[in-house]
């Protein structure tokens, strides 16, 4: 509570619980103090943003004065919730029996021998649904180093795990393709081989063509056997 020589103000600050997109209010006391009637009038740095009802009145000697402060609903929250938004109460002795109609601007510009309280009043938002706290001896409230050290040797079994698992079918798989390899290059030479002797045999039959004017002679079967035998022994070696 702040208390000055007309109105004591409860209380100094003005809390709002800031939530995203909704609206937010809170109240100032104002008590008059004296045995005269005090006006008084709330002015803020950010007049678009808050709401102030009523934002000027006349408190009677003895009487309070609730006033609430609105602030409008916002897109997103400030930086660390911190709010640089001020509000200004000033206070004057009033004519007895003024009302709202005979206030005037005039009335709080300070001149000689008059006085006119003025009270600053911060705004501080916190957290319209605060998080739970963690109870005492939970499993989130362990120790963090030794969840980490558990979570480290259980990942670094794991990884020596699977590291010999890929470690013994790359070995095989690497035996197999070395010997697919090999058999496939021995495949290779033998169709190349037999390729070569039906040429040959072809070439060869040709020529006993020519030099024979009818029929086979010998020595042209056996050299057919000849080749046939080895060109079989190749495809069967395939």
């Amino acid at each position: 509570m702040s208390t000055g020589d007309l109105l004591s103000i409860q209380p100094l600050e003005l809390k709002f619980p800031f939530e995203v997109k909704k609206h937010s209010s809170c109240s100032l006391q104002l008590t008059n103090k004296t045995a005269n009637y005090v006006a008084f009038k709330v002015k803020t740095t950010n007049p678009k943003k808050y709401c102030v009802r009523p934002n000027a009145g006349v408190v009677l000697p003895g009487t309070t004065c609730d006033v609430t402060v609105t602030m409008q609903a916002q897109k997103e929250a400030p930086p660390d919730m911190q709010c640089k938004d001020k509000f200004l109460l000033q206070s004057v002795v009033a004519p007895e029996g003024a009302t709202m109609k005979d206030m005037t601007p005039e009335m709080f510009n300070k001149e000689d021998g008059k006085v006119v309280e003025e009270f600053k009043l911060r705004v501080i938002y916190f957290p319209a649904n605060p998080p739970s706290p963690v109870p005492e001896g939970s499993d989130e409230g362990s120790s963090p180093k030794a969840s980490v050290v558990d979570n480290g040797n259980q990942n670094s079994s794991l990884f020596d795990a699977v590291s010999r698992s890929l470690e013994e079918p790359k070995e095989k798989s690497s035996e197999a393709w070395s010997m697919i390899s090999k058999l496939t290059e021995e495949k290779t030479a033998a169709f190349q081989q037999t390729q070569k002797l039906r040429h040959e045999l072809d070439v060869l039959r040709k020529e006993i063509s020519k030099n024979s004017s009818g029929g086979f002679s010998l020595l042209f079967v056996v050299l057919f056997g000849l080749l046939g035998i080895l060109v079989g022994y190749f495809i069967n070696k395939t």
